[in-house]
C-alpha cells in the first residue's frame, strides 16, 4: 500500500511542534515510508565528514535532519496562512488537494 502525506517536495510548510515551532521553510524531501520530510534550515544537526575526494578539507557540516510530517502543516500559496488540505476527485478523474480554508486548489496531485 502506498503511504499518501500530506506535503510535498517545494511546499512551503509551518512547523506546528517541537523544538522549531513556529518557523517556516521550504520541503526538500519526503519519505513517505517513514512519514518524515526534511525542511530547509529546519532541524540542523553537526554531522563530522572525514576527508574524501568529494570533500577534501573534511570537517564539522551542518545538515538538515529530518521531521515527522505530523510536525508539518502546509502553509497555502493562495492565501498564505497555515491550513488543512483535502483531497478532492475532479471530474476528468484527478485528484487534488484543496485548502480548508480558502477552498482553492493548491495542485494537482
Amino acid at each position: 500500500m502506498k503511504n499518501r502525506m500530506h506535503i510535498k517536495r517545494g511546499d512551503t510548510v509551518l512547523v506546528i511542534a517541537g523544538k522549531e515551532k513556529g518557523k517556516r521553510g521550504k520541503v526538500l524531501h519526503v519519505s513517505p515510508s517513514n512519514t518524515r520530510a526534511i525542511v530547509e534550515a529546519i532541524n540542523m544537526f553537526t554531522h563530522h565528514e572525514r576527508p574524501s575526494r568529494t570533500n577534501p578539507q573534511g570537517g564539522i557540516l551542518q545538515k538538515e535532519g529530518p521531521m515527522h510530517a505530523s510536525n508539518l502543516i502546509l502553509v497555502c500559496p493562495k492565501c498564505n496562512t497555515p491550513s488543512r488540505t483535502s483531497r478532492t476527485r475532479l471530474e476528468d478523474g484527478t485528484t487534488v488537494r484543496v485548502c480548508k480554508n480558502c477552498s482553492e486548489v493548491i495542485d494537482q496531485g
